[in-house]
């Protein structure tokens, strides 16, 4: 019996390590969730090539405002969350350009038809790639727009290249902060290889900022977007919409969307 228990208590820190070591190995999996089929086009959006510094060739989305629509001449840069394509943003997209905004749908490599594999590196490499092209194509003043994992994106290039207004809709604290919420029982600040901070960086972005996010948020807890929020040298409005969850129609393209905006526009 001392012998099976002795076994036992040695097989737990074997199965542990093993299970830390499959995480550490497949993280990016628990990460990333690209659709990585090619969207069927869309009639009020035109395709765009955005080139990397590191070699890539990415397929975008640019959305003028419809006709009719004032035109704002100001652009948007919208910065996706971890999982979908561009397809899915299309309802976004089309909302801001009816706010008389240009709209570029960035689509990250490895999503969307789009060559390579996502990691922080390289998002932040294809954040560049879309500023890049909307100053010399487009040429008007650019918001950033991101949107949870997207939001990270976008405070890291507010960095690099300060906007003149910024959106964060469901941002966590940073990688690290949000994991521990999905896998409790992991050492997840120590295994992670991409860390994509928030709180930290926040504070280093002395430009407008609303901050958007659900009070019933089971992805990202509101808790941490409000200390985002909380931290933005120059917060226009934090804006918690009661009882939505992290992909709640209402945030994704609704009607709190022209509030959102709207401390960032010109009059």
């Amino acid at each position: 019996m001392r012998r099976i228990l002795v076994r036992g208590a040695l097989g737990v820190p074997l199965i542990l390590i093993l299970i830390v070591a499959l995480a550490w190995v497949a993280q990016r999996r628990l990460i990333y969730f690209p659709d990585r089929g090619v969207p069927q086009a869309a009639a009020q959006a035109s395709d765009v090539t955005l080139r990397t510094a590191d070699g890539l060739r990415l397929d975008a989305w640019l959305i003028r405002p419809p006709s009719g629509t004032p035109d704002l001449r100001v652009s948007v840069l919208v910065a996706p969350g971890n999982a979908g394509n561009r397809h899915g943003r299309l309802p976004l997209g089309t909302a801001l350009a009816g706010l008389g905004l240009t709209v570029l749908l960035l689509e990250y490599r490895g999503y969307g038809g789009n060559p390579g594999r996502p990691t922080e590196s390289g998002l932040a490499r294809d954040a560049d790639a879309a500023c890049d092209y909307l100053a010399e194509r487009v040429g008007f003043p650019v918001l950033y727009y991101g949107e949870s994992l997207g939001a990270a994106v976008v405070t890291a290039l507010a960095v690099r290249r300060p906007p003149v207004g910024l959106v964060l809709r469901s941002p966590f604290a940073d990688l690290a902060a949000a994991g521990r919420e999905h896998y409790p029982l992991l050492p997840v600040r120590q295994l992670l290889r991409d860390r994509f901070p928030v709180l930290s960086l926040i504070p280093r972005v002395p430009v407008p900022t609303v901050v958007v996010y659900g009070t019933a948020d089971r992805t990202v807890p509101p808790s941490q977007s409000a200390a985002v929020a909380g931290a933005a040298p120059d917060l226009r409005l934090e804006l918690p919409i009661p009882g939505a969850d992290h992909n709640d129609p209402s945030l994704v393209a609704g009607p709190h969307l022209r509030s959102a905006l709207l401390p960032l526009l010109p009059p």
